[in-house]
């Protein structure tokens, strides 16, 4: 009888797709790349902290996810700082 896994590596896919969809939506679509990034990191960690199969796409969608996400944080911090400057 053969072993079966439990889809260890899906936790790892699903990080890497979500990355790579954020790196690619990041510019026109903030309001659905910004979301992907933080579930994308959560994922990966959960992935990576579980010791499960899919390390490499775990690790790849946590760099894609990060890379995202600081020009997300950089616009926002910003944005944040013209509107305080403006006095509203």
């Amino acid at each position: 009888m053969e072993s079966q896994t439990n889809g260890g590596a899906g936790i790892g896919i699903a990080s890497m797709v979500l990355g790579i969809v954020s790196l690619v939506l990041g510019c026109c679509f903030p309001y659905i790349s910004i979301p992907c990034a933080v579930i994308g990191v959560i994922l990966a960690a959960v992935s990576l902290g579980g010791h499960k199969d899919g390390r490499g796409m775990a690790i790849a969608g946590l760099v894609c996810s990060i890379i995202s996400l600081i020009p997300a944080v950089i616009v926002i911090i910003g944005g944040a700082s013209m509107l305080s400057s403006m006095g509203m």
